[in-house]
């Protein structure tokens, strides 16, 4: 056991009814390039001990980023006064839900250690993707970025559990933008904002954004000249990146329990799905099944065990359409008479944990992104723009990149700035295909905030192509 671990638990006072202790490094690197040259490289390493404390019925948190033994028994002591000073103020006792204690090591498995691919290297391959996006006559402003980290996490609690986890990423995109007087147009890829998962240096290579960038440069173009984007209520075919961050703000969200008990409120609001509408309430059509899923290998949201120690696990958010569960965390999972589906996690060893989304995904059935468009009359929305939703996750616009009027199923005409507004549940009630598995992709999102102050956590969305019908599109 790491001396800092055993430090802290040692210094645990005996009113202390429960403890948690992380000891957290992540070791970082930042490439970004724009318009051909270096904009930025980061290199940063970050460690310390975040302990939670229960004691009098309430909770306290302190941390330090100090290995001296006082330092850390002080840090202790604080998390513990914190706990019950907050007694004080109290409603009800903090109760837990039961878990098993566990002991282990856990790894990220990957081909190539982005850490030992050269920033030279790097930097090259940014650099001529560069030079090909500028190629496309018209690009305006030509940008790449490379993320690469490793977060290892040693875990150790008052009843047992004792896991070490390291977790090795990368996160990368190129990005073309056209600009015409006043009017600006971009085209990403991979077009969710890049791509992100817990895997090496081998996801660039394989995923290959030098191939896309005269595509995108040229569809950056187009979308200058194009149409703007009708008003209308169609058919709409969205991509998986559009499906993706829907997923993120109409259910990821508002299945966060410590939104519906009002714990959590003033980063993205609040809830409608309340308690009184579990497994009673329809949300989607039978074709949609969403989970979350913290088991997928490579997963931004994926991980072994959560910050309380709860083991990685698949439950149902919505069922054939039904509001069926909740991300929960052991305290929250008390009040319902569950057990935690472990979704507590916290950016940093400076952070106490909060409920986040794990990889929430939307489950395939059957047919590709080409039989829907040869099926459809209406249009195709591709690339992750802009999201509003209100705070109570009902009412919202999405916005993509780019879309296509479909004619006879083809593909006839570009149109831009595409934007569709709804009610979620309409959205989703709406949807009369889902496509199969091997259209179905995971993207990562590597800064999904909550919290105040507020926390920013990778999470995951994997989706097929999906149809609407009659929804609202244009202003």
């Amino acid at each position: 056991m790491d001396e800092r671990l055993q430090i802290g638990l040692d210094s645990i006072p005996k009113d202390v009814t429960y403890a948690d202790l992380r000891l957290v490094e992540i070791d970082k690197e930042e490439i970004r390039i724009k318009n051909g040259k270096v904009e930025g490289i980061n290199r940063n390493y970050d460690s310390g001990l975040g302990i939670r404390c229960l004691a009098r019925g309430a909770w306290g948190f302190a941390a330090t980023s100090s290995p001296d033994r006082d330092a850390i028994a002080t840090t202790v002591r604080t998390a513990a006064s914190v706990a019950r000073a907050s007694s004080r103020t109290k409603t009800s006792d903090v109760r837990l839900a039961e878990k098993e204690p566990i002991k282990g090591s856990f790894q990220t498995e990957y081909e190539k250690d982005p850490f030992k691919i050269s920033l030279e290297e790097k930097i090259d391959y940014l650099l001529r993707c560069d030079e090909k996006l500028r190629s496309v006559k018209g690009v305006s402003i030509s940008e790449g970025w490379v993320e690469c980290w490793r977060e290892r996490k040693h875990y150790l609690d008052t009843e047992g559990s004792d896991i070490v986890q390291e977790f090795v990423g990368v996160w990368f995109g190129v990005r073309a933008t056209a600009i015409d007087g006043n009017e600006l147009q971009f085209r990403t890829y991979p077009p969710f904002h890049g791509q992100g998962l817990n895997r090496g240096y081998e996801l660039i290579e394989e995923m290959d954004p030098l191939s896309h960038c005269e595509r995108i440069g040229e569809e950056a173009v187009a979308l200058i000249r194009a149409r703007p984007c009708p008003a209308e209520v169609t058919d709409l075919i969205l991509t998986p990146p559009l499906v993706g961050i829907f997923i993120h703000e109409s259910v990821g969200h508002p299945t966060e329990l410590d939104r519906v008990f009002g714990t959590e409120a003033n980063f993205a609001g609040t809830s409608h799905l309340t308690v009184e509408k579990l497994n009673k309430f329809r949300f989607a059509s039978e074709l949609v099944t969403i989970v979350a899923d913290a088991t997928i290998p490579g997963g931004l949201g994926s991980f072994w065990f959560d910050d309380e120690g709860v083991k990685a696990q698949r439950s149902e958010l919505i069922k054939d359409g039904i509001f069926v569960g909740y991300l929960t965390s052991r305290e929250t999972a008390k009040v319902l008479n569950q057990a935690s589906n472990g979704t507590m996690r916290a950016q940093r060893w400076c952070h106490i944990p909060l409920i986040r989304m794990t990889n929430i995904n939307l489950e395939p059935k059957e047919g590709t992104l080409d039989q829907i468009i040869g099926d459809t009359q209406g249009y195709l929305l591709d690339g992750f723009k802009s999201v509003s939703i209100d705070d109570q996750r009902l009412n919202f616009n999405l916005g993509a990149e780019i879309g296509w009027r479909i004619d006879h199923g083809r593909k006839v005409e570009v149109i831009k700035n595409p934007v569709i507004f709804g009610i979620t549940y309409d959205f989703w009630r709406n949807c009369d295909f889902v496509g199969g598995k091997e259209s179905w992709v995971l993207y990562g999102i590597p800064s999904c905030g909550k919290g105040e102050p507020v926390q920013l956590m990778k999470v995951g969305h994997g989706a097929p192509p999906i149809r609407l019908v009659k929804v609202r599109l244009g202003v």
